[in-house]
C-alpha cells in the first residue's frame, strides 16, 4: 500500500455500516438494496440480521407500509422492489439454523401471508408472492417438524394450493416445492390425508397441473408434482383414492422419468 492510501473497508464493516443505514430514512433504500447482495459473502448475515438493534422492525415496517397499495392493487414497482429486497434479509433469517426457531416464535412469517393473498397478476404483485414464497419455502426446506406444525396452523396449505393453480411457473414451482416439503413430514402427510375434503383439494389441484404441464412442460415443477404423488400414496387411505384420481399422464408413461427421479429423492 502507497504512504497516504486509505484502506478500503472489509465486508464485516460494510454489512455492519449498511445494518446501522436501515434505521436511517435517508439512507434505508440504499442498505435494503445492498444487503441482499452480501448473503453469498457474509456467512453470519442471518444472526447479524436478528440480533442487531432495530434491523427486525426496520424489515418488518418496509413490508407493513405496501399492505395498504395491496386492495385495491395500487403498488408501485419502487415500493414492491423495496418489500422484495426486505423478504429476501427475512429469507436469510428463516434459512439459517440458529435463527429459524426464534423466528417462528416470534411468528414474523405471518407478514408475508398478505402477499400471498394476492391475485393481481402486475409484475410487481408477482415478484412479491414469489419473495414471500421464498421465506415460506427456506422454513419448509429444513424438514424440522416444528416447522411443518407452525406452516399447518397458518393454514399455508391453502395458500399454495391457490398459487399452484393460479400463479406463474415460478411461483407454482416453489408454492408446489413447500407442499412437497411439508407432506415429507408425518405430521404434514396426515394433515392432508385427515378427511377427504382436504384429499381431494390437493389431488384436483395436482391432476389439474399435470394435465396443464402436458401441454407446457416444465420439467423441474412436474418433478415436484410427482414427488407429491408419490408421498401421498404412503398413506393407505390416498393410495386407494388415487387409483381411481390419478391423471392419465401418469398412468401411461409419460411422467416415468420424473417418477424414477422422485424416488431416488425421497429416499429416506
Amino acid at each position: 500500500m502507497s504512504t497516504g492510501e486509505v484502506p478500503s473497508p472489509k465486508d464485516p464493516e460494510i454489512v455492519e455500516s449498511l445494518l446501522r443505514d436501515l434505521l436511517d430514512p435517508e439512507n434505508k433504500a440504499h442498505a435494503l438494496s445492498m444487503l441482499p447482495k452480501k448473503r453469498e459473502t457474509s456467512n453470519d448475515l442471518a444472526l447479524k440480521l436478528w440480533y442487531s438493534f432495530g434491523t427486525i422492525a426496520a424489515l418488518l415496517q418496509e413490508i407493513v407500509s405496501v399492505y395498504p397499495a395491496l386492495s385495491p392493487p395500487t403498488l408501485l414497482a419502487s415500493a414492491a422492489t423495496r418489500a422484495c429486497n426486505a423478504l429476501a434479509l427475512l429469507q436469510t433469517v428463516a434459512a439459517h439454523p440458529l435463527t429459524r426457531t426464534p423466528f417462528l416464535k416470534a411468528r414474523i412469517p405471518i407478514f408475508v401471508f398478505p402477499f400471498l393473498n394476492t391475485t393481481s397478476e402486475a409484475k410487481s404483485f408477482e415478484h412479491l408472492r414469489v419473495t414471500s414464497l421464498g421465506v415460506i419455502g427456506a422454513l419448509a426446506k429444513a424438514e424440522d417438524t416444528k416447522v411443518v406444525k407452525f406452516l399447518l396452523k397458518s393454514e399455508v396449505i391453502p395458500l399454495c394450493l391457490r398459487i399452484m393453480g393460479t400463479g406463474s411457473e415460478l411461483s407454482k414451482t416453489v408454492a408446489t416445492f413447500i407442499v412437497q416439503k411439508i407432506m415429507r413430514d408425518e405430521v404434514g402427510l396426515q394433515h392432508i390425508c385427515a378427511t377427504p375434503e382436504c384429499f381431494f383439494q390437493a389431488a384436483s389441484v395436482l391432476a389439474n397441473m399435470v394435465i396443464a404441464l402436458t401441454e407446457q412442460p416444465s420439467t423441474r415443477l412436474l418433478k415436484h408434482v410427482t414427488c407429491c404423488y408419490l408421498r401421498l400414496t404412503d398413506d393407505p387411505r390416498a393410495c386407494t383414492a388415487l387409483q381411481t384420481h390419478l391423471p392419465e399422464a401418469l398412468r401411461n408413461g409419460t411422467c416415468d422419468n420424473n417418477i424414477a427421479s422422485c424416488l431416488h429423492f425421497t429416499s429416506y
